[in-house]
């Protein structure tokens, strides 16, 4: 765990009792901290009590008046649509707001890390789309290569539930909007910028919000190394913003649809194969296409980012090659699950939405795909001119017939998840990719994506051993 340091006999509240709230709080208490916790969940308090942690209303002013502060999960709103009744009462009472990514920026370094060789580095990732993804693979990359890392944030453990960094270590953190808009200090070593598109924007008041959110990890940590995706324009004004000119090489640009070949340093994928250009020329080449952990232009991107971040601290190219090779995906997101008589079973839960959807059908061909659950606002009007490559549709859901009516493809009502691997197995040909990439939300019929992904992967592996 990493010890809040400076708090040492002030009373700090924690809202929100959940991975990231708990732990904030044990850190705060190994700080020397009196903390007061509150969760609007009985249970959540509950649990808190028996670690021996006060619960108290944080919204009401003679709680919030003994705080020095309040620690707010990324959950709880704290200024769009509008604040929670405990940060409303704490911005009237002057308390500062801040959240465990705050925290731990402001904790990481001790007294020990002047005796490293080498003090331990901050990777952190940020975006729309593919962080989850990025992160895990920059992981897998510096692990394969013999580098001590840890991954936390907004994937895996909290930040504050790591273990104290050792000589030369590194830690990787995927951050949300939530996080990176709340956070009182951000100083990461390498920052990387994904992609930008629309998500979020009640809690962040429209786009504009969203990316100002996003932009706080670059504008206020001032990291050594910028990763950009300039795919999008935000990407590309923020990149301006950061590098002094084309040439300032603190600032790498990534692309997936642009040669990037004018610049001081740059990553981009083209055909397949990411390059990557310093000063004009080029220094390294990685073909791509054969990494089925990797799959689509969407993971293309990723792959650049990942990339570009372990160059920064020094990896070389061939050994981040090397270790791509045997990244296996993250769960739930383009993870292949099986591949039997030339048939492959891809499991993309993750694809809730019509965006991520789109991105999985553009990185297979000849798809058998199992899609429909609980459609989101906007249709299904943008998987129009996505279809070319699917064989037929398998839709499930409570509302499958409806959703099916809005497929511009050859369909299949099957209702259930085991109905739709069943007729999708046995129509199937050698080359074929069963596909699971719902564009939909997954609680008509469960609890979360993973559950939904679990059960794919439960039905291919039923049928798989018949």
């Amino acid at each position: 765990m990493i010890t809040v340091q400076g708090v040492e006999g002030q009373t700090i509240g924690v809202l929100g009792l959940g991975r990231s709230g708990l732990v904030a709080a044990r850190a705060l208490r190994a700080g020397g901290a009196e903390v007061i916790c509150w969760d609007d969940n009985a249970s959540a308090r509950t649990k808190a009590e028996a670690e021996g942690f006060v619960c108290d209303d944080l919204s009401k002013d003679k709680t919030i008046d003994q705080c020095s502060s309040l620690i707010v999960s990324p959950g709880i709103a704290h200024l769009y649509p509008a604040p929670n009744a405990a940060i409303a009462a704490a911005l009237r009472a002057g308390v500062p707001v801040d959240n465990d990514i705050g925290l731990f920026f402001r904790s990481l370094a001790t007294d020990e890390w002047d005796s490293f060789d080498t003090a331990p580095k901050v990777i952190a990732v940020t975006g729309s789309n593919g962080k989850s993804t990025t992160s895990a693979l920059i992981h897998h990359i510096l692990n394969e290569c013999g580098k001590v890392s840890q991954l936390a944030g907004n994937i895996g453990r909290g930040v504050l539930d790591i273990d104290p960094p050792e000589d030369g270590d590194v830690i990787v953190l995927e951050l949300s909007s939530y996080q990176t808009d709340l956070a009182r200090a951000l100083t990461p070593d390498v920052a990387v910028f994904t992609n930008l598109s629309e998500d979020h924007l009640d809690r962040h008041h429209g786009m504009g919000g969203y990316f100002a959110a996003k932009r706080r990890l670059f504008a206020e940590g001032g990291p050594d190394r910028a990763i950009i995706g300039v795919d999008e324009t935000e990407g590309q004004f923020l990149a301006g913003q950061l590098a002094q000119t084309a040439q300032d090489d603190r600032v790498i640009r990534v692309s997936t649809t642009q040669k990037l070949d004018h610049f001081g340093w740059s990553v981009f994928v083209r055909k397949g194969f990411l390059s990557e250009y310093r000063k004009g020329k080029q220094v390294a080449s990685i073909d791509l296409r054969a990494m089925t952990g990797l799959p689509g232009v969407h993971n293309h991107q990723n792959a650049c980012c990942a990339y570009a971040a372990c160059r920064s601290i020094g990896l070389a190219p061939r050994v981040i090659e090397q270790a791509m090779a045997s990244y296996a995906g993250l769960p739930h997101r383009s993870q292949t699950i099986a591949e039997v008589n030339g048939v492959r079973y891809v499991n993309d839960s993750k694809a809730t939405n019509v965006d991520s959807a789109k991105m999985a059908l553009r990185a297979f061909k000849n798809i058998r795909w199992i899609c429909g659950g609980l459609e989101k606002d906007g249709g299904l009007g943008a998987l129009v001119d996505e279809v070319a490559s699917v064989k037929k549709a398998y839709v499930i859901g409570r509302e499958a017939a409806s959703f099916a009516m809005q497929l511009a493809c050859e369909t299949e009502i099957s209702t259930t998840m085991a109905a739709a691997v069943q007729q999708a197995h046995e129509e199937a040909d050698e080359g074929d990719v069963v596909l699971l990439a719902p564009a939909a939300a997954s609680f008509d019929q469960y609890d979360n994506f993973e559950q939904r992904g679990e059960d794919f992967i439960a039905q291919v592996h039923a049928i798989i051993a018949r």
